[in-house]
């Protein structure tokens, strides 16, 4: 935190959620953890929301601190418990309450608020933590013979209703076993990992090589998305998710060397090598299925070189959004090497960032407002290049001579350092803001250069049409041929029915626009409803073929995955 608050401090909820409680459950990460708005937030909170301190005098409904009981009971007969328990074991089986609601949502607000308001309409019979591929084969094998719905929870973190169980049947839950290194290989720089493996328990791994596989080096993986700390490789790989580091290492699809499932018509075990010309790729057809043809057990995943030393931060302030989208363009397509770390955000997000990152409690701000930098009208640009030394410079050069030719100002690397610091906790955030009401949540597309500031104005037009909302817009991947836009909104919501026809009507805009309608968060049920129309109907048979393929019987994350199964009714047209 930064400053102590001088005037009124809301009763930010700091203490640890109770064990076995709603709010265990439903909040962000690190159960002692609590991050709440610095003053200068809490202000432009309530200036937007026109609220008083008298609104964060109580909170908005429970807090969550109550245990979670009173679930409805599980359907799932007693041959078919007593047949899983054999495969995994008494003491890797459960059915009460609590572990049942603690894999059914996973982290929009759609899945907070509906918690928040006690509904349970997804809900698995139970809950299985495997501890082998062997065990998850058998798993699938059995629900494939008995026709029982299948889901899986990595980490949880997904935005997209990806983990819900709709159907009820069966959840694996994978973060309690199935996290082991299969195999390291340094000769290829792969490693080899069950599909459970926790983001920093992987990043961990790598980093200790030396002591733990006799390496040469340290190794990092690369992929650090915002839910990190609270993800797992499966879940980027099923969902082709991108971390914040992508501009120089690649996507998780660029990063995927081979993988292995477990589907209704027996095991997929992919190729492993750099490149092949054997028609379609498998790797990438399995990639992006979220859990719709089998369960994901194997990753070969490519690693690269941990050289923290060779990083070079760097943080510029544009006057105007226009100069910043010019600048970024020229770096992206000037072929000197790609910076790692690329966030450059627009003019709300950069007024924000001001106050969240602390700039505007440093001589920073009245040196930029002195310069001509005014409030609302100028953007952030910060990163970092690495790799080797000689080549993380040469970025770090030409990076500077492009933004020097927009004017840009330069604010040193201080302030991608204190961005670097939350930039993984920001999350946490949302909790504190749900207990009062105001919800916070994300949508993100992909577009070409030619498009953006079209995307980027119609977008954000229909999600300034709700009254007093904030939204705060960056590009974090970036590519020759274009970025993403990523919208961040804030604003109060009643119910969860409310956010979900906000939220659909933001999916609208961005097909509308002419974006994809997401650049990495997946699909899931939510986004599902929207898929046809933006592959286009014949290219959408594509996905329904390879689905009757794997899974005839729909028993693989049914109820709307990839809107696979929806009827024509609940598919969204533009």
């Amino acid at each position: 935190m930064s400053k102590p608050y001088k005037g009124f401090r809301p009763n930010w909820v700091e203490e640890r959620a109770p064990e076995k409680s709603y709010r265990s459950i439903s909040r962000w990460g690190d159960p002692d953890f609590v991050k709440y708005p610095k003053e200068a937030l809490y202000k432009l909170i309530k200036d937007t929301f026109k609220l008083t301190d008298d609104d964060f005098k109580e909170y908005k409904g429970s807090i969550g601190f109550e245990e979670v009981s009173g679930l409805p009971t599980p359907k799932m007969d007693k041959e078919h418990v007593d047949a899983l328990t054999k495969i995994v074991g008494k003491e890797n089986v459960s059915q009460t309450d609590y572990d049942r609601l603690s894999v059914a949502y996973g982290k929009t607000a759609y899945d907070l608020l509906r918690i928040k308001e006690r509904r349970f309409e997804s809900l698995p019979d139970i809950v299985l933590y495997p501890d082998t591929t062997v065990q998850v084969e058998k798993i699938v094998a059995y629900v494939t013979e008995h026709k029982i719905p299948l889901y899986v929870y990595g980490g949880g973190s997904s935005v997209t209703r990806g983990v819900e169980p709709i159907k009820g049947g069966v959840s694996l839950d994978m973060r309690r076993n199935f996290n082991k290194v299969i195999k390291f290989n340094e000769i290829d720089q792969t490693i080899t990992v069950q599909a459970g493996m926790s983001g920093p328990t992987l990043e961990k791994t790598l980093n200790n090589a030396v002591e733990l596989f006799g390496a040469k080096r340290a190794y990092t993986c690369g992929h650090f998305p915002q839910s990190f700390e609270y993800s797992s490789v499966g879940g980027w790989v099923v969902t082709r998710g991108a971390g914040q580091n992508s501009t120089y290492y690649g996507c998780i699809s660029d990063i995927v060397a081979g993988q292995k499932y477990a589907t209704p018509v027996g095991i997929i075990n992919t190729t492993k090598y750099p490149r092949e010309a054997t028609g379609p790729s498998l790797n990438q057809i399995m990639m992006g299925g979220e859990g719709t043809f089998g369960v994901l057990t194997e990753v070969t995943l490519r690693i690269f070189r941990y050289m923290p030393e060779n990083r070079n931060r760097f943080s510029y302030m544009f006057k105007t959004w226009q100069d910043a989208m010019d600048a970024a363009r020229e770096i992206l397509q000037c072929e000197c090497g790609h910076a790692s770390a690329f966030r450059l955000s627009d003019q709300e997000e950069t007024s924000f960032m001001m106050k969240l990152y602390n700039v505007d409690e440093t001589p920073l701000e009245p040196i930029l407002n002195g310069l001509g930098f005014k409030d609302m009208e100028r953007c952030m640009f910060l990163g970092f290049t690495e790799g080797e030394k000689g080549f993380s410079n040469n970025v770090m050069r030409n990076i500077r001579r492009i933004v020097r030719k927009y004017h840009a100002f330069n604010m040193t690397g201080l302030v991608c350092k204190s961005w670097e610091k939350g930039r993984f906790n920001d999350p946490y955030l949302r909790d504190t803001c749900l207990d009062f009401g105001i919800v916070v949540d994300t949508m993100e597309c992909t577009v070409n250069w030619s498009n953006m500031e079209q995307v980027h104005t119609d977008v954000r037009k229909v999600c300034k049409a709700r009254p007093n909302t904030i939204v705060t817009t960056h590009m974090s991947h970036v590519y020759p041929d274009g970025a993403n836009l990523y919208f961040i909104f804030i604003s109060k919501f009643d119910d969860a029915e409310e956010f979900k026809a906000y939220h659909a009507s933001i999916l609208d805009a961005i097909l509308k626009a002419g974006a994809s309608m997401s650049h990495h968060h997946g699909i899931g049920k939510m986004f599902g409803p929207w898929l046809e129309s933006y592959t286009g109907e014949e290219e959408f048979k594509i996905y329904k073929a390879l689905k009757k393929h794997f899974d005839p019987d729909n028993i693989m994350n049914p109820g709307g995955t990839l809107g696979l199964d929806l009827d024509k009714k609940d598919r969204h047209f533009k």
